[in-house]
């Protein structure tokens, strides 16, 4: 018997909403329905914080139990974060299209210049700017993915936007964590990702002691929207792994 169940946190990233997940939680939830182990999946708050410690210890404190993390992009940050405060709490971590390391400068320059660009009201713009690098050739000729993630930016808003990429700048590094992490990892990344390329992948899975990687061919950054079965399937195999080491401990 297993100490208790295990719940899917899903966690959005930039100018994201639980729209970036709309695939993903429904295969979690379908998961559940038939799975003794697992809860139904919940989406992690990353609107009302500054930071990403923050935004940790609120998804902490919002779910009892232990919990697979599974965050993209700004959330793999935040993932990371949970595993880094309270690792017996989180067996698994999903690492989607994200990043170990923190900005480099040219990479806080560009950060702290669409800061300044939203503080200026011109959010629109930076929006319309960031789409290019977010989503493959493939994915950006889909006019209703592109209608999709457009619409995320405009939910998360202005501010939200600004308080976000704040986080991002003052993050920290997590090799330490990925290093000394002994839950189950996942990570996973598109091949076409220019915002954290297929390399940053390689070298967290090389720093996991129990990861599993997955590269993506046709995918960019937006891995969850662009490739969502492959990325279900994914996610799922690390649920079951979770379930079968918290089990064998029980």
């Amino acid at each position: 018997m297993m100490h208790s169940l295990i719940t899917p946190v899903l966690i959005p990233g930039l100018l994201c909403t639980e729209e970036l997940f709309h695939d993903q939680l429904q295969a979690l939830s379908d998961l559940a329905a038939g799975n003794q182990a697992i809860n139904e999946p919940k989406i992690a708050d990353t609107l009302s914080h500054d930071s990403i410690e923050g935004m940790a210890i609120a998804a902490l404190a919002a779910t009892s139990g232990s919990m697979v993390a599974i965050g993209l992009s700004m959330g793999g940050h935040v993932a990371l974060e949970m595993a880094r405060l309270a690792p017996d709490r989180v067996p698994g971590l999903a690492l989607l299209s994200t990043s170990h390391k923190s900005d480099t400068a040219e990479k806080r320059q560009q950060r702290m210049a669409t800061i300044k660009m939203a503080e200026t009201d011109k959010f629109r713009g930076v929006t319309r700017h960031l789409i290019g690098s977010f989503l493959s050739p493939a994915a950006l000729a889909d006019e209703l993915l592109v209608a999709r993630v457009l619409q995320m930016a405009q939910d998360v808003g202005r501010q939200v936007f600004i308080s976000q990429q704040t986080a991002i700048l003052n993050r920290r590094e997590q090799s330490d964590t990925l290093a000394t992490y002994r839950g189950e990892v996942m990570v996973l990344c598109g091949l076409l990702d220019e915002l954290t390329p297929p390399s940053l992948s390689r070298e967290m899975a090389a720093l996991s002691t129990h990861a599993d990687l997955h590269l993506l061919a046709e995918a960019g950054h937006l891995s969850s929207l662009e490739a969502p079965e492959a990325v279900s399937e994914a996610v799922i195999k690390l649920l079951r792994r979770v379930c079968v080491r918290v089990g064998a401990r029980s």
